[in-house]
C-alpha cells in the first residue's frame, strides 16, 4: 500500500468511527493549576487570564476575540530541550525550529494507578518498565512513553492536584533509573498527568528533576498535565503534539490527542 493509500485509509477509519481521536487535554482557564517555585526563585508562572478585546460590542460590532496571558509551561504543556539548562545549547532547541515529523510519534502507555492510589509519591523505576515490557513488547525507538497515574481526576482542584505540604509537593513520576533506561529504548519523550513531568519529590534526587535534566539534555521533549491516558492502550496509540512555533519558546501549551483502534 502506498502513503497516499495508507493516509486515505486513516481518514476514511476516522471518519467511519474504527479510530477514535482522544483528547488527552486538560480545559485552559483561570482555575488552571499552576506550578509555584519557592520563594528564592523570583517569579512563577501567572495564573490564565483571558482579556477581552471586543464582544460585539463597540470595540468590535460584528466579532469577539481576546488576548491571553499565561506561561509557556500552562496546562498541558510540551517541553523543549531549551526548557532546562541540560539542553541549552543543543541545536534547533526551541519549538520553532523542532522538526515536526517529531510532532506525531507512537505512544506507550504505562498504568501507576493503582500503587499511586496506594502512595502518590510513587516513582516508576526501570524495573517497572522492564515488566511491563515483559507483558506488553519492547518499547520502540522514536515512542512517546506515558505514565497513567489517574492524576488527572485532580485537576479541577489545585491545592488536590499540586498535593503541597510542610515537607513539599507529593506526585509521582519517573526514577533517574527509568529515565535512563527509557532513553537507551530510544523514547522520543516522557509524558505524566501531573503539573510537570518529574516526580514532586525530584529535587532531591541525583541528578535533581531526571525527566527535565536528562530527557531534555538528550534534544527529547517532556509532556505535563496529560488527562484520559485510561482511554489509551498500554501500545497502539499514535500520538499528535504540536507546540505553537513560538520564536526561542521553551514549551507551549499544546492540544493533544491520540488516534487509537475503537473500541
Amino acid at each position: 500500500m502506498n502513503a497516499s493509500a495508507l493516509i486515505s485509509g486513516v481518514a476514511t477509519a476516522i471518519a467511519s468511527g474504527a479510530i477514535s481521536v482522544v483528547d488527552l487535554t486538560a480545559p485552559l482557564g483561570p482555575d488552571t493549576p499552576v506550578l509555584y517555585l519557592p520563594p528564592q526563585f523570583g517569579k512563577n508562572t501567572p495564573r490564565f487570564k483571558m482579556h477581552e478585546i471586543s464582544a460585539y460590542d463597540g470595540n468590535g460590532p460584528w466579532w469577539a476575540w481576546g488576548w491571553m496571558e499565561l506561561g509557556e509551561h500552562t496546562g498541558t504543556h510540551f517541553d523543549a530541550p531549551s526548557h532546562w539548562i541540560s539542553g541549552k545549547d543543543r541545536p534547533d532547541n526551541t519549538t520553532d525550529k523542532l522538526p515536526p515529523r517529531d510532532f506525531v510519534a507512537p505512544a506507550v502507555v504505562i498504568d501507576c494507578s493503582r500503587a499511586v492510589a496506594e502512595d502518590p509519591d510513587f516513582l516508576l523505576t526501570a524495573a517497572g518498565v522492564r515488566a511491563w515490557e515483559a507483558e506488553h513488547g519492547e518499547i520502540e525507538p522514536g515512542s512517546w512513553v506515558l505514565m497513567r497515574s489517574d492524576w488527572h481526576h485532580r485537576n479541577t482542584n489545585a491545592q488536590a492536584f499540586l498535593n503541597a505540604d510542610e515537607n513539599g509537593p507529593h506526585s509521582p513520576g519517573p526514577s533517574v533509573d527509568c529515565i535512563e533506561y527509557l532513553l537507551s529504548r530510544g523514547a522520543i519523550g516522557f509524558g505524566s498527568e501531573c503539573v510537570g513531568t518529574d516526580a514532586g519529590g525530584a529535587a532531591a534526587f541525583e541528578p535533581p528533576f531526571p525527566a527535565h535534566a536528562l530527557m531534555l539534555g538528550q534534544g527529547k521533549y517532556g509532556l505535563a498535565s496529560l488527562c484520559h491516558l485510561d482511554k489509551l492502550p498500554p501500545k497502539g496509540a499514535l500520538l499528535l503534539v504540536a507546540p505553537l512555533k513560538i520564536v526561542g519558546g521553551t514549551g507551549s501549551p499544546v492540544r493533544v490527542l491520540a488516534l487509537t483502534p475503537a473500541g
